[in-house]
C-alpha cells in the first residue's frame, strides 16, 4: 500500500512493513486462541491461511486502484529480488534486525527446553507462553525487515532451517546464527542463478528459490515422516 501511494523514504517501507506484520501477527494470535489459552499449531496454521487470504485480497484491491507507475513498482516488489540492494537498504535492514536477533539468541536455551514440551520446559524453568510471544514478535520483525528490503521471496526460511537442523542438530545456539547466515548465502546464490539463466532477462528470485526449495522441502518432509 505504501508503494502504491507513492510514499518514499529509506525507513518508511520497513516501518510500514513492521506495522503490517504486527497487525497480522496480532490477528493470527487472537484467532489461534479459540481452543483455549494454549496455542494449537493446527489452529495457528488455519488462522494464518485466513489472514493471508484477507491481506492478499486487500493488496489486490489496492493494486487495481493504483496508477500505472506505482503499480509497476509494487508488482516488482511483490515478485521479489535484490536489484534494489544498496548500502542504505542494508543499513536499514541491519538496524531492524539487531534487536530481534539478540533477543532470540539470548533465549536459545529456553527454546531448546520448549522443544521438550510445555510441561517439561516449565519444570526446567522456562515460560512457554512468554517464549512463544517472543518468537512471534521477533520473527515478525525479521520477516517485515526482510520483505521490505527485497520483496516477497518464498521457501528460504522454510527450507534452510530444516536442512541445517538435520545436519547440525536442533540446538538453537547453533541453529539460529547458521540459519541467518546460510539463508542469506542461499538467497545470494539464487539471485546469481536468476541473473545467469537467460541474460539479459533477469528471472524473479522467488521463482528460483521455489524451484529449488519445493523439491528439497519435499525430501526433508518425507525423511522426517519416516
Amino acid at each position: 500500500m505504501i508503494i502504491a501511494l507513492g510514499i518514499t523514504g529509506a525507513w518508511v517501507l520497513p516501518l510500514a512493513a513492521f506495522a503490517g506484520a504486527l497487525a497480522s501477527l496480532g490477528l493470527v494470535y487472537r484467532l489461534s486462541l479459540v481452543q483455549g489459552r494454549r496455542l494449537d499449531p493446527h489452529v495457528l496454521l488455519l488462522a494464518g491461511v485466513v489472514v493471508s487470504a484477507f491481506t492478499g485480497a486487500v493488496v489486490s484491491a489496492v493494486l487495481t486502484l493504483s496508477p500505472a507507475a506505482e503499480l509497476r513498482n509494487a508488482f516488482l516488489w511483490l515478485l521479489g529480488g535484490l536489484s534494489g540492494a544498496s548500502w542504505v537498504s542494508l543499513a536499514v535492514f541491519g538496524g531492524y534486525c539487531v534487536v530481534p536477533l539478540v533477543a532470540l539468541a539470548w533465549r536459545a536455551r529456553d527454546f531448546d527446553l520448549l522443544a521438550l514440551g510445555d510441561e517439561s520446559a516449565r519444570h526446567l524453568g522456562a515460560d512457554p507462553p512468554a517464549l512463544r510471544r517472543l518468537a512471534y514478535l521477533a520473527t515478525g520483525c525479521l520477516t517485515a525487515a526482510t520483505v521490505a528490503a527485497c520483496g516477497m521471496i518464498g521457501f528460504v526460511g522454510l527450507v534452510v532451517p530444516h536442512a541445517i537442523r538435520r545436519v547440525w542438530g536442533p540446538l538453537h545456539a547453533t541453529l539460529l546464527p547458521s540459519a541467518f547466515l546460510l539463508g542469506g548465502t542461499f538467497l545470494v546464490l539464487a539471485d546469481t542463478l536468476a541473473r545467469s539463466i537467460a541474460p539479459p532477462i533477469e528471472l524473479p528470485v522467488g521463482v528460483v528459490t521455489a524451484l529449488v526449495g519445493v523439491p528439497l522441502f519435499a525430501v526433508l518432509l518425507r525423511r522426517s515422516l519416516r
